[in-house]
């Protein structure tokens, strides 16, 4: 049921960057109010800040939920990969919705800008990684005016001091959810997607690049596509910005952004973290407006 306030009560599971930095865009959201913070340390960084702002916090980790269920309608898992699989069967037996910040490839992938509606019909989102959420939308642009690709590949570059424990703990996972994701958003037989942690000081911008090959680009219609998705994703995050339209030279077409976080809790260089943070504010606030409650599948 929604909080006495009319809003759409959530939980967050993890206090770390991920899950502090949600924290802070779920506060300024006119339609969500977050119930409880949990993690597992009463004295970290992210539990001194919710409880600063007067949130409710628990070290009990999954087990604050299972021990007080009417403590929200739907949770921000932003733990690992691991810890998904082993939340998300107590969350689904308790009739909670789910938003997956980790890259487990449990639930129902999720973009924003391309299939928010259907994901409105599904119990648990993943929202894959940091560089699908930068890169998957581009791909599927680029595959929308040529469905005959035959190879996409994503090169993202992230600031060293941007990737946590539990972003290095998920690497394997991050490569392989991120290609799997790009596969089944642009039919493409092969993809590859690589992950660059960039130690430089100052720290970088996260910077993506989609690489596709395509014999015989058309370059105004993919300009468009590029140009309109890009459009979508500044709806939810502003930082996110095309820095390489669409270029072709000798069968391979090459565009790139860059992202740029608001600067929450996090460093404005995160825009690596600040993307799918706002990716899942966008999701939860889709479900909050619609007022559901129980959709359809898991």
């Amino acid at each position: 049921m929604p909080a006495s306030n009319g809003k759409l009560r959530v939980a967050i599971l993890g206090s770390g960057n991920i899950g502090t930095d949600l924290l802070i865009k779920v506060q300024r959201s006119p339609v969500l109010d977050c119930t409880l913070f949990i993690g597992r340390n009463l004295n970290s960084r992210g539990m001194a800040k919710a409880a600063s702002l007067g949130v409710k916090v628990s070290d009990r980790s999954i087990d604050a939920i299972a021990r007080d269920p009417d403590c929200c309608d739907l949770v921000f898992d932003a733990t690992s990969a691991l810890d998904h699989a082993y939340h998300w069967p107590i969350l689904r037996n308790l009739g909670k919705l789910a938003i997956d910040m980790t890259p487990s490839r449990i639930g129902s992938m999720c973009f924003p800008a391309i299939n928010l509606d259907d994901c409105l019909n599904h119990r648990n989102i993943n929202l894959v990684t940091c560089g699908g959420q930068a890169s998957v939308p581009l791909a599927h642009a680029i595959s929308s005016v040529h469905p005959e690709l035959t190879y996409v590949e994503v090169v993202s570059s992230i600031a060293s001091r941007s990737a946590g424990p539990a972003t290095r703990l998920n690497i394997d996972e991050y490569v392989e959810t991120t290609s799997h994701a790009l596969s089944t958003f642009t039919n493409a037989p092969r993809t590859k997607a690589i992950l660059i942690l960039n130690p430089a000081e100052p720290s970088i911008n996260m910077q993506t690049t989609v690489f596709a090959l395509i014999a015989k680009p058309h370059m105004d219609a993919l300009t468009a596509a590029v140009r309109d998705t890009v459009r979508a994703i500044q709806a939810y995050v502003p930082g996110y910005e095309l820095l390489v339209p669409p270029t072709w030279e000798d069968g391979k077409l090459v565009t790139t952004v860059k992202v740029r976080g608001r600067g929450d809790y996090l460093p404005r260089y995160a825009g690596n973290l600040d993307i799918i943070t706002s990716a899942g504010v966008a999701v939860a606030e889709a479900f909050a407006r619609q007022g559901r409650r129980e959709p359809g599948h898991a």
